[in-house]
């Protein structure tokens, strides 16, 4: 049975949809004003996972993903720009899918509504929550939401009931527990003005937190099984999202939140101002495979905070690269590409290794100890055909395209030692030369700190080769 973390309970619990055998499971996409960094794609990545795990346990899984294709940085950036609303959010929707699918991410299979399809839905909701007594309208014309009409706020991100300042507003979309008040729902802005709609409400666009609450009851239910997204989204966005949702329906809505951590990148919070804020087309200008990424994702799990590192993705590619090595020689299984990650049935592959793989992936995507699992398969003494079917059935999981290299075949590129590297590997050589073997052993080890080991051939070759992590492991 599939186990999750529910942020809602703090707990990790056995997981039961509403309906038996259909899933509906709504991520939030992204803002579409700029690329996307390497930590919003993890969390794609998340989604991705979790749908394909869903997809194995047999369930029919109804998968929305939002695009917020009008809000205060994408009117900023049309403004900076001096480009249409439109013309920015297509330009970097385009960006976005192009991201995802380079990942592995088939977003196609899913609906992915855009805001401004909504708007009229989002009056309509604001309406009603004005009727109940949940949300007023100020003289300027925008719309709040009452925290303190919903007793149970605070219920998603554990606030402490003391720090709500109900009857204070804030019109930003994004703020911290510091600023916890009224949010908006209906942001008023002058006649015509550029981002703007004419509605009962006045002249304005939805805030951020309402669009979500929309759509997803649009596409899904009043009550849906799964609610995905980034820590950073608990509050306010999530907190948010439920006080609005069930202040309407009067009804739960989502009975799990999966969250998944943040990234750091060489030990701090990814910004533009500390240069350290990555894209995936700045991974692929540096010579990554975006797969090497999503491998990289794989090897910390999901709840766990990840230090991005370019070394770490170093390694993970030359792994990666490894694995499709592998597979790319063995024979064919007896088994036609399948649709869906299905356990063998009297097949050819490799039963035990099948048993603790799904195991892993059933407990709280345990991805990490999934990839373990797939390289003591590889390690195995099974037939390379027995081991072909299981890992191809992994595959459905990990969406690391083992299908492609196994039919088409693989050879590495050849590995690019860095300058530094091979300038200490020739000042080992002219030490050995001279027959200065301590000093040319002292150079060798500083060369395997900097993660890399040198083979001494017959015939006075050297070889260099980065070394995969400090155990020699490929997961």
């Amino acid at each position: 049975m599939l186990k999750l973390y529910n942020t809602l309970t703090r707990q990790v619990e056995d997981f039961k949809s509403i309906h038996p055998h259909k899933v509906g499971m709504y991520s939030c996409g992204p803002t579409v004003y700029d690329y996307m960094h390497i930590g919003n794609l993890r969390t794609f990545v998340l989604s991705d996972i979790l749908f394909r795990v869903l997809k194995f346990n047999g369930y029919d899984v109804k998968s929305v993903q939002n695009i917020t294709d009008i809000d205060d940085k994408i009117v900023k950036k049309a403004l900076e720009t001096n480009e249409t609303i439109e013309g920015v959010s297509k330009k970097f929707t385009q960006v976005f899918l192009k991201d995802v699918n380079r990942l592995n991410i088939p977003w196609k299979m899913g609906e992915q509504p855009r805001v401004t399809e909504y708007i009229t839905q989002i009056v309509i909701y604001i309406k009603v929550l004005m009727e109940k007594g949940l949300a007023y309208q100020e003289a300027d014309g925008s719309v709040y939401f009452d925290i303190s009409k919903f007793p149970r706020y605070g219920k998603l991100s554990q606030i402490d009931k003391r720090e709500l300042k109900s009857g204070t507003r804030v019109l930003s979309d994004e703020y911290t527990k510091e600023n916890v008040q009224d949010f908006a729902l209906w942001k008023a802005v002058p006649e015509g003005e550029i981002g703007s709609y004419k509605s009962e409400l006045g002249w304005g666009r939805p805030g951020w937190h309402i669009e979500c609450s929309v759509m997803s009851q649009e596409t899904l239910s009043d009550t849906f099984d799964i609610h995905v997204g980034g820590v950073d989204l608990i509050f306010p966005h999530h907190e948010n999202e439920i006080a609005q949702s069930e202040g309407k329906t009067g009804k739960k809505f989502v009975n799990y939140f999966v969250h998944g951590a943040h990234m750091l990148v060489n030990g701090q919070k990814m910004s533009k101002s500390l240069g350290n804020f990555y894209t995936l087309q700045d991974v692929e200008q540096k010579g990554f495979n975006p797969l090497a990424l999503r491998y990289l994702y794989l090897q910390t799990h999901y709840r766990q905070e990840m230090n991005f590192t370019f070394g770490a993705l170093e390694a993970a590619q030359k792994a990666l690269f490894r694995l499709w090595e592998e597979v790319s020689t063995w024979d064919k299984p007896k088994i036609a590409r399948l649709p869906t990650p299905v356990r063998s049935n009297g097949g050819q592959g490799c039963a035990e290794f099948e048993e603790k793989f799904f195991e892993a992936v059933n407990d709280d995507l345990n991805m990490p100890k999934a990839l373990a699992v797939i390289w003591e398969l590889v390690k195995s003494d099974y037939p390379t055909s027995a081991k072909a079917e299981s890992l191809l059935r992994f595959d459905h999981i990990l969406g690391l395209n083992l299908w492609e290299v196994h039919e088409k075949g693989f050879t590495a590129p050849a590995e690019k030692i860095p300058d530094s590297i091979m300038k200490l590997v020739k000042e080992r050589e002219q030490l050995r030369k001279q027959k200065r073997f301590h000093l040319a052993d002292q150079i060798r080890h500083k060369i395997k700190k900097l993660g890399y080991d040198i083979e001494d051939k017959k015939g006075g070759e050297t070889v260099v080769k980065m070394i995969i992590d400090k155990q020699d492991r490929f997961y």
